[in-house]
């Protein structure tokens, strides 16, 4: 029993957190922030603290403590009066601030159950406001979990609500912390004017420049057919991905003057109308039951139940964006969001205000690709041959490593195989990579210049390495036969590695770009924060770490999901870069819709690639350099070595307890690696007895089975 001091002390405590500088709520913090271009980490080394903890002040997760606060809300101060935003939340304490407290004199609350939901806020959604009211507070419950309520106030429910129906055909919305909705709308229609005017559904946006998005309705099985869509699609229309243009749902959103995209009523619909006074109109619906989480990207989520899947893509919504496709179309609106195309300029004589282009960006038309970067059956390849099949020096093929080698005979007395895996390589490859943001212009014979994105037609045939590495300049590892086409980061890795390199040609972006440093740092701070939520920081001892990450799934199985769907964020939004054509109908030299996105840049994704692959090989040869050890498979982002001992710390050297500087490291940030699984070297060596000498190690050694699909049986 705690003494009557304790008790007072404790509420001491409480009062002094509530009189202390009042901080912008969380949401704002964010803003003011990317408003003045400052990232994370200079905040962080402005205030003398570490880059997770600013992350955590601007996800109300934690919130700063003397002396640190007082600066922190100078800090803010100063930046709401250099970037106003009248539609900002105002500034405020913080609701975490008391929670903060009291997590510091009371034993923390067991974590949430996967079984059973947490207690909620059950009532019906506020009327209509008038558009100058103020809006209230919001009214969420926060779980223990780490959940967040919306922080701005124009949306106090959230970025998105799960609809679920009873037996009595009562819709209930489960939005984000707990609140429960009751929603009144009969039909399809009236939810979307319900989502719009009485929800208060949606999140600010991520710049100034950019948009509010669109509310999120997630419907179950039974609430779909509550508003009279099936609950499957048929055979047919999982093939268009789409139900006809004459079903009674599409034909009444019409009738009420709703537009829908060309993408139509599918497992991921935008439901609209245009934008008018700058204010955009629109909805978007989620249905799982048509497909619209797939399970490569988000697990079993579409199995959960509505309030634990609101907290699902709540938390997502929160760290990533509000979801509006796939992961990998939402990797590619990320970066839009971050970077819009364009900005509102100054106003001419008459006072209005224009739109112009947003520097940084990659602006609002698409730019034609150089011919080397095009992908087959694109219309600059309209006069090629049909079947003729390009060569490295027609194409420019930047792709992740897949790569194998025999074992050689000291190798096959090892015990065992440990593969690692490259934590975010993707995300890592696009940090600080230079890119262009316009048209390529060709030129001959220039002089190389690492500045500068673009592809270069070179011959590194010259280039010998030692053959127990993979080259760095192929993605089969074979080193190059004559010319080829590279981009910046391959050539710039063969000088750094001493070789000469004269170029006969380049398609080159004289305009250029770190486009991808903000979607790299939100990505990355998301994975960070919620890997922290599962038990794994930043900064553990190495041992600490690898017994962390057997672990971190069983810490909480749901918020596990959300790691795999940021990891599918970042790899389907590199790949977006370069879209193929999909569906039936088209055919080679014919454009397609991707085409028509100033976000199709397949320069890009291959800069990005480049840099991935050029990462790896350097760390590969500094540990091959300090120990003698070479790989002896390597897939994208995992690389294999043979070990005399059955952990990644058997295979990456320490020294006093600290990694070696420049190779793989254990850890959880972008970049750093962990264990992607150990085998013996009976079993690799008896897999390639069966299925071949180049059969890839790295494709199986998590688990160490390998299906009939992958053997060619």
């Amino acid at each position: 029993m705690s003494t009557e001091k304790e008790l007072f002390s404790a509420v001491d405590a409480l009062l002094e957190r509530v009189s202390q500088d009042p901080l912008p709520l969380p949401a704002e913090r964010k803003r003011l922030r990317e408003a003045a271009g400052l990232s994370q980490d200079q905040i962080a080394a402005a205030l003398q603290t570490r880059r997770e903890t600013v992350s955590g002040w601007e996800a109300g997760r934690t919130e700063p403590r003397p002396p640190k606060r007082a600066a922190y809300a100078r800090l803010l101060e100063g930046l709401a009066e250099r970037f106003p935003d009248a539609e900002s939340a105002a500034t405020a304490p913080s609701p975490a601030a008391p929670v903060a407290a009291a997590a510091e004199v009371a034993p923390p609350a067991p974590p949430v159950s996967p079984a059973s939901p947490p207690s909620v806020d059950r009532r019906p959604a506020p009327a209509a406001r008038p558009a100058a009211a103020s809006p209230p507070p919001s009214r969420g419950v926060r779980e223990a979990s780490g959940s967040p309520v919306a922080a701005d106030a124009r949306y106090p429910h959230g970025p998105l609500a799960v609809l679920d129906a009873d037996a009595d055909r009562q819709v209930v919305a489960y939005c984000v912390g707990g609140l429960v909705l009751d929603v009144p709308a009969k039909s399809l229609p009236a939810l979307v004017e319900w989502a719009l005017t009485e929800a208060g559904l949606g999140a600010a946006r991520l710049n100034p420049n950019g948009w509010d998005a669109d509310p999120v309705l997630v419907l179950t099985d039974a609430a779909a057919e509550r508003y009279g869509l099936p609950s499957r699609l048929s055979e047919e229309e999982r093939h268009t991905g789409r139900l006809p243009d004459d079903h009674k749902a599409v034909r009444q959103l019409t009738k009420a003057q709703w537009q829908l995209t060309r993408r139509g009523l599918g497992p991921w619909a935008w439901i609209y109308r245009p934008a008018q006074g700058g204010k955009r109109s629109s909805v978007q619906l989620c249905i799982p039951g048509w497909g619209a989480l797939d399970s490569r990207s988000w697990g079993h989520a579409a199995q959960l139940p509505p309030a634990e899947l609101a907290r699902l893509l709540g938390t997502y919504a929160d760290r990533v964006i509000t979801p509006r496709g796939t992961t990998a179309v939402n990797g590619l609106e990320l970066m839009t969001a971050l970077h819009p195309p364009t900005r509102a300029g100054r106003p001419d004589a008459d006072g209005r205000r224009h739109s112009e282009y947003n520097p940084g960006s990659l602006g609002s038309r698409p730019v034609d690709c150089a011919p080397p970067e095009a992908p087959d059956g694109h219309p600059l390849l309209a006069h090629l041959p049909r079947f003729h099949q390009r060569g490295p020096a027609e194409v420019l093929l930047e792709e992740a490593y897949d790569w194998a080698r025999p074992l050689t005979d000291e190798e096959c007395l090892k015990p065992y195989v440990v593969g690692v895996d490259v934590n975010m390589a993707f995300a890592a490859g696009a940090n600080g990579a230079v890119v262009g943001l316009g048209a390529p212009t060709h030129v001959t014979r220039p002089a190389f210049d690492p500045k500068v994105p673009g592809c270069w037609l070179v011959d590194l045939s010259h280039v010998e390495l030692d053959p127990r590495l993979p080259s760095p300049f192929t993605p089969t590892g074979e080193r190059p036969g004559g010319p080829a086409w590279y981009a910046t980061p391959t050539v710039a890795y063969a000088v750094e590695l001493g070789y000469d390199v004269r170029p006969a040609e380049g398609y080159l972006r004289r305009e250029s770009g770190r486009y991808l440093d903000a979607w790299y740092q939100r990505l990355r701070d998301a994975y960070v924060a919620t890997m922290a939520d599962l038990g794994v920081t930043t900064g553990m001892e190495p041992q600490a770490f690898l017994e962390a990450m057997a672990r971190h799934r069983e810490v909480d199985p749901d918020l596990a999901l959300v790691l795999s769907a940021i990891k599918a964020t970042v790899k389907g939004g590199i790949g977006k870069l370069r879209e193929r054509p999909r569906g039936g109908g088209w055919r080679p030299g014919q454009p397609w819709p991707a085409l028509l996105r100033p976000t199709w840049r397949p320069d890009i994704r291959a800069a990005v690639i480049s840099r991935t692959r050029t990462n790896m090989h350097r760390k590969m040869l500094r540990l091959a350099a300090a120990t003698g050890r070479f790989p002896v498979a390597v897939l994208s982002d995992c690389v294999v070595y043979a070990s005399d001992g059955p952990g990644p710390l058997d295979v990456l050297p320490h020294e006093d307890g600290k990694p070696l500087k420049g190779a793989f490291q254990l850890g959880v940030s972008p970049g750093m690696v962990k264990h992607e699984g150990t085998q013996t070297v009976l079993w690799a060596e008896g897999l390639r007895e069966e299925y071949g000498s180049d059969l890839n190690l790295a494709r199986y050694i998590k688990d160490g089975q390998v299906s009939a699909q992958d053997s060619g049986e």
